[in-house]
């Protein structure tokens, strides 16, 4: 009795669920089967400003760096500034020790020894010559040509001298001029590098030598932003535009700039023509730019003010021609009426719009997620 009982229910059991299983898959087809109604968002026109803009890649540097060389070989005994500090016009870097060459500072040695030789010879002449000439011995002009051999001799002995006193320690006693052997800056500004240390051995600037740089000086209150400009964009840009500049190291600040310098030369890199630029940057007080830093210009090509802008997803473009989508009707379904308007200006995210429109019409825009509904 209780297994018939059992049977009967499971039977109904299993009615049930073939039952729901169909009227389930029924209902799915159906649902599917409905026409799917798309629900756009609205969008109302704004007044605002339009601009495009292109951007370049660089660095920030003095406009102006300059490498302090000496003027005499040596050796490095004093460091007198370090990077980072501030240097006045004149004021001592280092001093060289000199080390002179041993067969110019024989020569000079030599050359000393035989000016000394040759006035102790013209000196006694002299003062015999001026004794006989004090007697009547001597006629006047035999005198005089004597005298003038011993000033001869005498300013002889003084170049030998100096020329010796230049080769062994880099500077002439007698001499007014400052010490070759102390390394002076030229400019006022702050040091950037110093590239020698104390011991180092340097060589002197001349014509056929470049010389040892003992330090780089650049004025950091008179800075340039030096970047690249692709050729796509080069024949917007003119001198005189202004820049927005970004460094990233100092928390994305931005700066104004003027654009100064636009390179006539394309020059390839990875592949594309690049033109230099250089812009003057506006540096205020309270802002220290170090040499180096990275940076990203954006200079505006074109600029529209207080002009009626639309989301440019909303414009339809066909050949020359541009429409937008019309609001006719919102409910209980929305209509839209294709309607053509003439644009301006865009800068990829809003699009200027001259005719066709009013800051009243509602325009469709992007389609609404059912999801997030």
């Amino acid at each position: 009795m209780k297994n018939r009982i059992w049977k009967k229910i499971l039977r109904i059991l299993l009615i049930v669920i073939v039952l729901g299983a169909v009227l389930g898959t029924f209902f799915f087809l159906w649902k599917k089967a409905q026409p799917v109604v798309t629900v756009y968002e609205i969008v109302t026109p704004e007044v605002g400003n339009v601009e495009t803009k292109t951007v370049a890649t660089g660095n920030v540097e003095p406009r102006y760096e300059v490498l302090i060389k000496p003027q005499i070989s040596g050796i490095i005994s004093e460091l007198y500034k370090e990077a980072g500090q501030m240097v006045k016009e004149g004021e001592i870097i280092a001093q060289i020790k000199v080390i002179p060459e041993m067969v110019q500072l024989n020569s000079a040695e030599s050359r000393v020894n035989v000016a000394e030789i040759s006035l102790r010879q013209v000196e006694e002449t002299f003062k015999r010559d001026e004794t006989l000439f004090n007697q009547g011995v001597i006629a006047r002009e035999d005198f005089d040509l004597s005298h003038a051999n011993y000033l001869k001799a005498k300013e002889e002995r003084g170049n030998a001298q100096s020329a010796l006193e230049i080769i062994r320690d880099g500077i002439a006693r007698n001499s007014k001029v400052a010490s070759t052997t102390q390394i002076r800056s030229t400019i006022t500004g702050m040091i950037l590098d110093v590239p020698v240390k104390v011991g180092n051995s340097v060589i002197q600037s001349n014509n056929f030598n470049d010389g040892t740089t003992i330090a780089t000086v650049a004025n950091m209150n008179d800075m340039i932003f030096r970047g690249n400009v692709d050729e796509t964009e080069i024949g917007r840009i003119t001198e005189g535009m202004p820049i927005k500049l970004t460094v990233g190291a100092m928390e994305s600040r931005v700066f104004d700039a003027l654009l100064e310098y636009v390179s006539p030369k394309g020059v390839e890199k990875n592949g594309a023509i690049q033109f230099e630029i250089k812009a003057a940057i506006t540096i205020p007080e309270d802002a220290f730019v170090r040499a180096g830093y990275s940076a990203n210009a954006e200079i505006v090509l074109k600029r529209a003010e207080g002009v009626l802008t639309i989301p440019e997803s909303t414009v339809e473009f066909k050949g020359d021609s541009a429409f937008v989508q019309l609001v006719k009707q919102e409910k209980p379904e929305q209509i839209f009426e294709r309607h053509p308007v003439t644009t301006g200006l865009s800068d990829g995210i809003k699009i200027e719009v001259k005719e066709g429109l009013t800051a009243n019409d509602r325009i469709r825009g992007s389609a609404v997620d059912p999801k997030k509904k």
